[in-house]
């Protein structure tokens, strides 16, 4: 099917994405639910192309794929875990087996636990939430708190990740030690660079009049870890192997979203996930919002072979998304062998990166209009803004989000560029100015729109994306709920520290690790 796909990309190169349309091409090649629009009739895909791209996840298994996992299914089989972050927005509460044990009850009473502190902090002298983690434990709720502060009627909420020291205090300079709670959040306590800025953040508000013994909360599993830490059990929350960590700010991880807009409105972020759920297990192929994502995706990486793709919100609130994307696309599909160990026939995800607009327009843009590298581009813009009173503000940006894609699919021809300057130049000149105008045009891009971001668009957004990277990893064959590639540099970090603080020789190490050493201690000294 791969040789299929590539032979037709062959054989409608050069066809402009623009003469594929008529009237009815805007509806057709679009998904809308009762809640948002995906449209990707901006791509150079015809009905047959879906068609083969429909037949491709068809053969990959992937709605099979889709119903173990929500039932519970050890899908990640390098790791021998369920994938089950679906289940910590299962509000309903139906059934999730795991080894023969519904696991829906413990998971509904954390959250019920979580509801619980989160009031008694939100009416409690805490005025500040430090939430100290990495990875998963960050970008999500950094990036939702973010996404969600018009909803936000509880303490401020700050992040810490970087183990970099200028991270933990520029964010405690600002503090007052006395009304602060820090949030630590590590699965198994152990994650160095959180378990280093905790203790830095312990140190701190010891030394400051506050009281690590009540101003400290953990999310973590490891209940002996935080207990010697001076955490108390009730001020513990814990999630199950089968939660990812870039999946789970569902659930614990999310604590300190939910001490921000409250656990009403936490609730409706689950929603909203629990929403795409069901819309991803019922929809049907050119329907299903999810499927039809990774689609497009499959076809611009693995068949065009472009190797980036742009996440654009033209919403200033989602400027963290990009980044949240990165991580859960980039950490789950950035692999080079299938499920059964051999190398993958095609290339792997793609590299994703972006910014909010306008503020793109004016950075990097002109790469993706006028550079000699293809950039997907994936617009997302809400109908309606939260500042009523700055209506034309809205409008002004929504006008910019549609015209970036009419811009990449329309582009500019020599005759039209020649026009704009003939009154400026002429000759040989006229034809230099002219040619630094033109846009080539016919780059794809596709658009989410949804009414307005709130907590439970959010959750859908999320969950979308979520759904995105499972379709695509089952398509390319591999676990995108593993994350070996993380590991190797851990190892040598951990055995490089007593080199770097002088205690060790480096002994066995390369000639640049030896000579960066050697610098480091020089101007150290």
């Amino acid at each position: 099917m791969w040789n299929d796909l590539k032979s037709k990309a062959a054989s409608i190169a050069g066809r402009q994405i623009l003469d594929l349309f008529d009237d009815a091409r805007a509806d057709d090649f679009a998904v809308q639910t009762q809640f948002m629009r995906f449209d990707y009739a901006k791509t150079n895909i015809d009905a047959g192309t879906r068609a083969m791209l429909l037949a491709l996840a068809e053969g990959a298994g992937v709605a099979a794929r889709r119903d173990a996992m929500f039932a519970g299914e050890k899908i990640n089989e390098t790791e021998g875990r369920a994938v089950l972050h679906t289940a910590l927005r299962n509000l309903d509460g139906d059934p999730v087996m795991v080894d023969g044990v519904d696991v829906m009850p413990e998971v509904l009473s954390t959250l019920d636990r979580m509801a619980a502190y989160a009031d008694e902090v939100r009416s409690s002298t805490i005025t500040d939430v430090v939430n100290i983690g990495i990875g998963g434990s960050d970008l999500g709720p950094a990036m939702a708190v973010q996404a969600l502060s018009p909803y936000r009627d509880g303490p401020r909420c700050h992040f810490v990740s970087n183990v970099d020291g200028a991270h933990i205090a520029d964010v405690l300079r600002e503090l007052d030690a006395k009304t602060t709670l820090v949030i630590v959040a590590s699965k198994t306590f152990t994650t160095i660079e959180t378990m280093t800025n905790a203790r830095t953040a312990r140190a701190w508000m010891k030394d400051h009049g506050g009281d690590p013994s009540a101003q400290f909360c953990a999310l973590s599993t490891s209940e002996e870890k935080t207990a010697d830490f001076g955490i108390p059990g009730e001020r513990v929350f814990g999630f199950e192997d089968w939660v990812g960590g870039r999946y789970s700010m569902w659930g614990p991880i999310g604590l300190s979203l939910m001490i921000a807009i409250g656990p009403e409105g936490f609730r409706a972020f689950l929603r909203g996930g629990q929403e795409m759920d069901r819309h991803f297990r019922a929809a049907e192929g050119v329907e299903n919002m999810p499927l039809m994502l990774a689609l497009v995706g499959i076809w611009h990486r693995q068949v065009l072979g472009h190797a980036t793709r742009a996440v654009l919100p033209y919403d200033q609130r989602l400027g963290q998304l990009p980044a949240y994307l990165q991580q859960l696309e980039m950490e789950s599909n950035g692999k080079s062998v299938a499920m059964d160990g051999s190398n993958l026939p095609v290339d792997s995800g793609p590299v994703v990166w972006g910014a909010p607009g306008t503020n793109g327009q004016h950075a990097f843009y002109q790469l993706i209009h006028q550079g000699t590298s293809v950039i997907p581009c994936e617009f997302m813009v809400a109908a309606q803004g939260h500042e009523d009173d700055l209506k034309h503000h809205h409008d002004l940006l929504v006008a910019n989000c549609f015209a970036q894609s009419e811009a990449l699919l329309r582009g500019r021809d020599l005759d039209e560029a020649r026009s704009k300057v003939a009154d400026k130049f002429e000759g040989a000149e006229l034809e230099r100015q002219a040619a630094h105008r033109v846009f080539a045009g016919n780059r794809p891009s596709s658009t989410l729109i949804y009414p307005r971001l709130d907590p439970f668009t959010l959750g859908q957004i999320i969950a979308l994306y979520e759904h995105r990277v499972f379709v695509e990893g089952v398509i390319l064959g591999i676990n995108s709920y593993d994350q070996w590639g993380v590991e190797l540099g851990k190892e040598l970090a951990t055995a490089l520290q007593p080199v770097i603080e002088g205690t060790a020789e480096a002994t066995g190490k390369d000639g640049s690790t030896r000579a960066l050493v050697d610098y480091l201690h020089s101007h150290r000294n």
